[in-house]
């Protein structure tokens, strides 16, 4: 499938999770988006898998504690000052778990967004917008090239009798981590503008013809906003 689709459908499902208002509906989005992240390959997905999941656990273990909402109180602890009583209700737990659920559908739809997409089609398919879509590109980047580089210097630190153990061996690597990145930033804008981008009468690689697959995406994605405004 084409990029532009497969982005439309992404970006459409993390809109549904956004328009539903029920917990079962936003579960089972978040669901079908976690498998389409687990086919990616196990080096590459579980940075975006704990960053997703972990979050929404956090979200659904705080909320009930920060919010005071009416219901059958299921546990009462000890009264904080400025905060007041930490206690849970059932009111409080249906909503921590509704968040949590939406928090986890739409982290997942862009984790599936920066694992599975080719960026570099996506930039060319979207030249009414390129400027954007590269920008958004370059970030979604970030962390793999990071990931690639960190890997690097850990095998040449290895390759020096070097072992980076624990937290404040793997925090040196921020100091190189760093300079990379802005070099290759820097390398970047120079292969950009010695390629002229951004002038006109640019020239554009011929794109695949469409196939069922893409219509049936868009129409998917057009489908999955009016459900989860609608019916959800």
């Amino acid at each position: 499938m084409r990029p532009a689709p497969a982005a439309a459908l992404l970006f459409a499902s993390a809109a549904a999770a956004l328009l539903a208002r029920h917990t079962a509906s936003v579960a089972v989005l978040a669901v079908l988006l976690l498998l389409v992240c687990l086919r990616a390959p196990g080096a590459r997905r579980w940075p975006y898998l704990v960053g997703a999941l972990g979050s929404s656990a956090a979200l659904f273990v705080v909320t009930p504690f920060v919010e005071r909402l009416p219901g059958t109180v299921l546990w009462s602890g000890p009264a904080v000052p400025v905060i007041g009583t930490l206690d849970v209700t059932s009111t409080e737990l249906s909503g921590a778990l509704f968040n949590a659920c939406r928090l986890a559908a739409v982290s997942l739809a862009f984790s599936a967004y920066a694992l599975w997409l080719d960026h570099d089609r996506l930039v060319q398919a979207a030249g009414f917008a390129r400027r954007s879509v590269l920008a958004v590109a370059l970030a979604t980047r970030l962390m793999p090239a990071l990931e690639r580089d960190a890997a690097g210097l850990v095998e040449a630190l290895r390759g020096r009798g070097v072992e980076p153990e624990g937290l404040r061996g793997r925090a040196r690597l921020v100091s190189p981590l760093l300079a990379g990145s802005l070099e290759r930033s820097l390398n970047l804008a120079e292969a950009m503008e010695a390629r002229g981008f951004g002038r006109p009468g640019g020239t554009r690689l011929p794109q695949p013809e469409w196939g069922i697959r893409e219509p049936l995406a868009l129409a998917g994605a057009v489908l999955a906003v009016l459900v989860g405004a609608l019916w959800l």
